[in-house]
């Protein structure tokens, strides 16, 4: 008797059902970037052992919105959009793990099921949120890419508003941003179905993109509110200063990473 087949659930005779077909999985989007200083203890709460705060700077934030579009290597989803576009709101700290310094986002909502479970596949803490952006267009009144453009992101979840932001594109700039400019170090994990006996999936991996190409980074200045919310708590990373603000148009690769060690977490 055949096996069921598919990257993830729910597998099946064919396959074809399955929620995320096997990567490499490619990325085209837009990104808005609000990089601010927060209470560096508020970001050592979110490390688990063996991961550190960041030798300099260890209380930056970025606060990132994305509108994307993605695929699989047949790039079929992007004739069918509803399997390719979906936006997310997320927000990168910056760790130490065997000194050297990793990126890792702490928190992260998306408006899609498919992202949700490539998330759980790459430890990305996802959850399902309400995002929004303004789109730049060349025509009408929407903004360009270009000095003096306003965009405006707002983040919602559980019917409750955690962010917004409007930038004001300034100028080019070199990159956009540098929290989120090193490789990820995220965990993996998943409960034991046995009550008592902890995590039955225990891992502490390394990824980052397998090719990556963007366009020009603009640097913007930026207004950032956070929201209380009675099931969230991003507002605990709470603005103390803002850093710098970025509009860039980006496409990324991701195809896998690197397990540095597993066994050795203490989450319940």
């Amino acid at each position: 008797m055949p096996g069921v087949r598919g990257f993830f659930h729910p597998k099946t005779a064919t396959g074809v059902s399955s929620l995320v077909p096997p990567p490499p999985w490619h990325y085209s989007g837009d990104l808005i970037t609000v990089e601010y200083r927060t209470d560096p203890a508020r970001v050592a709460e979110l490390l688990p052992e063996p991961l550190g705060l960041a030798d300099e700077d260890p209380g930056a934030v970025a606060l990132i919105w994305a509108d994307w579009q993605s695929c699989s290597s047949s790039k079929q989803e992007l004739l069918d959009p509803v399997l390719s576009q979906y936006k997310e709101a997320f927000a990168v700290v910056r760790c130490s793990y065997q000194g050297k310094t990793y990126s890792r986002c702490v928190y992260i909502w998306v408006d899609k099921d498919f992202a949700i479970a490539r998330g759980l596949h790459q430890g990305y803490p996802k959850k399902l949120g309400s995002i929004h952006m303004t789109r730049p267009h060349p025509y009408g009144p929407a903004p360009r890419i270009e000095g003096g453009a306003m965009f405006g992101a707002s983040l919602a979840a559980a019917d409750r508003r955690l962010a917004e932001t409007v930038v004001t594109l300034r100028e080019p700039a070199p990159a956009n941003g540098f929290v989120n400019g090193n490789p990820m170090a995220h965990h993996r994990w998943l409960p034991s179905i046995e009550k008592g006996k902890g995590l039955a999936l225990d891992e502490l991996v390394e990824t980052g993109a397998a090719a990556f190409e963007a366009g020009q980074a603009w640097a913007a200045d930026a207004e950032l509110t956070l929201f209380e919310a009675p099931t969230e708590e991003l507002a605990r990373l709470e603005v103390h200063e803002v850093i710098g603000a970025y509009y860039r148009q980006v496409g990324v690769t991701w195809d896998g990473g690197t397990l540095l060690e597993s066994g050795t977490s203490q989450a319940e």
